[in-house]
């Protein structure tokens, strides 16, 4: 099961999210192989058109750290208000199946900007 966390950005503003994994043993998660992808929408319904894909990267495979990000450019384009996000990671297995898991998901408060 996806942990849940909120947040609040600012709209216009350059984010960075570092997420660090870890197994059920507490240790850090080895995500070599692995690939994580996020989105944000405003609501679980909406259409992909209106979908904000995070630009993601692993950034340690055997230290379990992800790192998710959307440019000021991404963020200015959003509305202010309430979105909902989550974060899946995903490896090919030995049977050459994908295995997706859900590791994160949650809320994001887009906060106003005044100086655009």
């Amino acid at each position: 099961m996806a942990q849940y966390e909120e947040f609040t950005i600012d709209q216009g503003a350059d984010v960075a999210i570092e997420l660090h994994l870890v197994d059920k043993n507490d240790a850090a998660k080895n995500i070599n192989g692995h690939t994580v992808t996020a989105k944000l929408k405003k609501n679980y319904n909406s259409s992909d058109s209106d979908t904000t894909s995070f630009t993601t990267a692993i950034t340690s495979n055997t230290g379990g750290i992800a790192l998710l990000s959307l440019t000021n450019s991404q963020t200015n384009a959003l509305k202010v208000g309430r979105y909902v996000y989550d974060v899946e990671l995903s490896f090919v297995d030995s049977d050459s199946q994908t295995i997706v898991e859900r590791v994160l998901e949650g809320r994001i408060q887009v906060s106003p900007s005044v100086t655009k």
